[in-house]
């Protein structure tokens, strides 16, 4: 495996690659969801390219940017591990050099969720990834599904600029126990990781009153929202950032007074403080995902 801090240098082994290239954006401390976007790419093409760049620009002014855990040395063991060919591990100042001034905007998609919790996050997401993929001229890009509003947002991005990039889904890893693999959740207590641990109940509940729903014809999307806020904040160890069913696609929210029937796929998606810890989930509703 090649490691590079250079834009030139990794350009120009990126060239020598024949065949086909998977490329895998993380922002390190590595997990088993992070592999598995690793194995999946090594199945389907020939070369594998891992970026590992906390991106500043996707941190609010109050966020944990400083805070966000880094393992460097372990990271490019795993990568090593996996089949990543090149290694592409840039400074700050060679992403953003002095006097950069351009920014990338996908509108509408990022205006519920995270976006509004978060203002300004997606912008830095989609500048960084259209940035990386110019840098390693992927075939397909592969992203998991836990972040499911950014995974739409790139989706949205590669297909409004022409890029010729299969934009590749991968489902969410979870722990044993169902908490969804995340880098933050190395900050849970012990007693936060117990709290932690309603976020997924809550979604298989939710998933459960959609289904029954579909039967009756008889529950709107906020009747089922109610539900699982309450069983959340039954934890006062928990603090909700939102939750909200959107379609899969547009992300538009589905009114309160809307009744759930069998046409209308949902995503539930739900963003909770555990302690200082914000933690993000999301669940298909319905059974006519692909």
């Amino acid at each position: 495996m090649q490691v590079f801090d250079s834009i030139d240098a990794l350009r120009t082994a990126r060239r020598q690659l024949p065949g086909t290239v998977a490329f895998v954006p993380t922002m390190g401390y590595l997990h088993e969801g992070h592999l598995s976007l690793m194995r999946a790419a090594r199945k389907s093409y020939d070369h594998l390219i891992v970026s590992i760049f906390v991106n500043p620009t996707q941190f609010g002014p109050n966020e944990d940017l400083d805070r966000y855990p880094r393992d460097p040395e372990g990271d490019q063991h795993l990568c090593q591990q996996e089949g990543c060919e090149l290694l592409f591990m840039p400074t700050t100042l060679m992403m953003y050099p002095q006097g950069f001034a351009t920014n990338i905007i996908v509108s509408r998609l990022t205006e519920n969720l995270c976006g509004a919790a978060r203002p300004g996050h997606f912008d830095g997401v989609a500048t960084v990834v259209t940035k990386l993929f110019n840098i390693t001229q992927p075939d397909a890009a592969f992203f998991g599904e836990k972040d499911f509003q950014q995974l739409a947002v790139i989706r949205r991005l590669v297909a409004d600029l022409n890029l010729d990039i299969n934009i590749v889904g991968c489902p969410i890893m979870r722990e044993p126990d169902g908490l969804a693999m995340s880098s933050r959740n190395r900050f849970l207590t012990a007693d936060d990781r117990k709290s932690a641990l309603r976020l997924h109940k809550a979604l298989d509940q939710a998933t459960e009153l959609y289904s029954a729903a579909q039967n009756t014809a008889s529950r709107t999307f906020g009747e089922l929202l109610d539900h699982t806020r309450s069983f959340l904040l039954a934890d006062p160890a928990l603090r909700l950032d939102y939750i909200e069913c959107v379609h899969p696609d547009t992300l538009i929210a589905y009114a309160p007074d809307q009744p759930i029937t069998p046409q209308t796929p949902a995503q539930l998606a739900l963003a909770v403080f555990v302690g200082s810890t914000r933690l993000i989930d999301n669940q298909r509703l319905d059974n006519s995902a692909s």
